[in-house]
């Protein structure tokens, strides 16, 4: 497989913020489908859900990381260590939904409304704080996008198969045209160069769009494919991908947590927060 070059878009360290309450929040839970106990699973000796925690709220631009969650293991766990956890209803079928209920209670707590709320999935141990970045830029600089996924090229042809790894194909601009769990585009007939991007979940929300977007009826495309995004381009929105390329896999599966855990043993990032959790 051929993959033509796009522009990267790279992060900057202390981004100027405006003031903005930009909020991350990491949605997890025991009762994963593919997985069970999936946010607790250990990779190098430290649970997941810690390397999630850690890795996102290094981030430059962010004021405040928040675990949500409806299990009480995770609620104690994440107490243990110092995270800030919300426990939210165990009926959200959507991790959007998760986050709009955390978000608010944070607010209640705190008594400040946020700007931008960051949906990072509790799956993604891998991803670097320069990636926060990167996905909350477009919020700040340009006031007609409401909602920012990163994406990444596909390298391997074992993940552009994969029903696990959501694709996405984009236009001139790098707006989602569809997101999908089947191989897109198509590389039954084309045999020439083509870019593959599979989504890297890292979704920051305008405050209000959030809300909006949860208060639209859910749709065909998104209850067929179980991705979250359809429902705003069936309902005529915009979703604004940003393309990075820093070396990821997320964990869907136990052989993908083997395979992240290979991929981590020499990770600068870890040592970084090792001692506290060994």
């Amino acid at each position: 497989m051929v993959w033509c070059s796009r522009k990267i878009i790279l992060g900057r360290k202390n981004m100027p913020t405006g003031n903005k309450t930009i909020l991350a929040i990491i949605p997890a839970r025991m009762g994963s489908t593919r997985f069970p106990g999936k946010p607790l699973a250990p990779i190098l000796g430290i649970p997941m859900l810690a390397h999630v925690w850690e890795r996102t709220r290094r981030s430059s631009v962010l004021f405040s990381t928040i675990v949500a969650t409806c299990d009480e293991e995770i609620r104690q766990y994440g107490q243990q260590y110092g995270m800030e956890v919300v426990m939210t209803s165990d009926k959200h079928e959507r991790a959007s939904d998760r986050c709009a209920e955390a978000m608010q209670s944070w607010e209640r707590v705190h008594g400040k409304k946020v700007d931008i709320m960051v949906m990072v999935q509790g799956d993604e141990p891998m991803l670097t704080p320069e990636m926060i970045d990167i996905a909350v830029g477009p919020l700040l600089s340009d006031q007609k996008i409401s909602v920012v996924n990163l994406m990444a090229p596909i390298t391997q042809r074992e993940e552009f198969e994969d029903p696990n790894e959501i694709k996405v194909v984009v236009d001139s601009q790098n707006r989602a045209l569809y997101f999908s769990r089947e191989p897109i585009p198509s590389k039954n007939k084309w045999k020439g160069q083509c870019t593959g991007w599979k989504q890297v979940c890292i979704i920051p929300f305008l405050r209000d769009y959030l809300l909006e977007y949860l208060a639209l009826a859910p749709t065909s495309l998104e209850q067929i494919e179980s991705i979250d995004m359809l429902r705003i381009l069936e309902h005529g929105g915009v979703v604004q991908m940003v393309p990075e390329d820093i070396l990821t896999y997320s964990v869907d599966t136990p052989e993908d947590l083997k395979l992240v855990e290979e991929a981590m043993k020499e990770d600068p990032l870890v040592a970084q927060y090792r001692a506290r959790y060994i």
